[in-house]
């Protein structure tokens, strides 16, 4: 198999909007932890103690997530030097890794959203539920 510059360069757009998509995550979720914080010291109660857990593991994810997005990064780019000074079996391996690394930031950015999509529906739920309750009065 033959690994030409342009393959690896195809990943620096996909990558740079992957990674500013994880930095905007990362900064609605400070926001909301800050605003969370402010609240439980007017409010002590579980359930926002539960909510800035949850969002901590959020945050601790989207670390990883832009970790390995910035690694998948590193790696493609060190393919590109290997195929400029024509070390081509090299620059495959570094590309492969490149791949598997976002393929990995990937994976743990589906595992965010699953963790952010059941806690939407727990609020949901909730609130469906004190809807149902006033309809039935």
């Amino acid at each position: 198999m033959q690994l030409s510059l342009e393959t690896p360069a195809l990943l620096f757009s996909a990558t740079s909007l992957i990674l500013l998509a994880y930095t905007n995550r990362f900064l609605t979720i400070a926001g909301i932890v800050r605003g969370l914080k402010k609240n439980y010291e007017e409010n002590q109660t579980k359930s926002i103690l539960l909510e800035i857990k949850n969002l901590n593991l959020r945050l601790t994810l989207i670390r990883h997530m832009q970790m390995y997005g910035v690694l998948s990064l590193f790696f493609s780019v060190f393919a590109l030097t290997l195929l400029f000074f024509d070390i081509q079996t090299w620059a495959m391996y570094m590309f492969g890794l490149s791949l598997l690394l976002m393929l990995v930031s990937l994976a743990v950015s589906f595992w965010e959203i699953s963790i952010s999509v059941r806690a939407l529906q727990i609020h949901l739920s909730d609130l469906i539920e004190e809807a149902n309750k006033k309809t039935e009065k």
